[in-house]
């Protein structure tokens, strides 16, 4: 039987909740690095015993709290979502297990069984988001994806989207004629560039 991905894809307000990253060396960073690229206004804390000189740079620019502690659960208190990212494999699966008692989603970098949640490839042109998944088979195949997504999105996809947003403002009546409406008023979008596609 071919397998599938049985994620459910959820868009978060990470400035609503608390994260905890638990390490401070390149995996950490590069978590981070990626969470605040897509999530600039994230709640992230961050503990361990030691952190990079660009990760302390990078925290002190979007006000991330660090602590300088070696891991205790009691850092999860309070804290929605956890990304275990420490050299230590023992480390990494005592913050999977603490979290498991206390129903927190956790992230263990680069182990799969270890994870309720994978961070994916994601696109950002203003208002509109993509995220690519591959099941947390292959880091790199979403890597490419995301660079071919920023291709071929156009740019000024932002300023249809605004646009739309005001005319289904104006659309009179329910639910389902509205979005009649906007299903006629948008299937051009797909048919454009078919057109396009065949005078080349």
């Amino acid at each position: 039987m071919e397998e599938r991905n049985n994620l459910y894809p959820v868009f978060l307000k990470v400035k609503n909740l608390e994260i905890l990253i638990v390490g401070g060396g390149n995996v950490a960073e590069e978590k981070l690095t990626f969470l605040l690229k897509s999530s600039p206004d994230a709640k992230v804390t961050m503990v361990s015993p030691m952190y990079r000189e660009d990760t302390i740079a990078l925290a002190k620019k979007f006000g991330i709290e660090m602590i300088k502690k070696k891991y205790r659960r009691r850092f999860l208190k309070g804290k929605h979502i956890v990304i275990a990212t420490t050299d230590v494999p023992d480390v990494n699966v005592q913050v999977y297990k603490d979290c498991r008692k206390r129903s927190k989603l956790v992230n263990v970098a680069d182990n799969p069984p270890y994870c309720d949640f994978y961070m994916g490839g994601i696109v950002t042109k203003g208002n509109v988001k993509v995220a690519i998944s591959t099941n947390g088979k292959s880091p790199t195949t979403a890597k490419r994806l995301r660079q071919f997504f920023e291709e071929v999105i156009p740019e000024n996809i932002d300023d249809l989207v605004k646009n739309l947003n005001e005319y289904r403002k104006t659309i009179k009546g329910d639910f389902e004629e509205k979005v009649e409406t906007l299903n006629e008023f948008t299937k051009g979008l797909i048919g454009k560039k078919e057109v396009e596609h065949d005078q080349d």
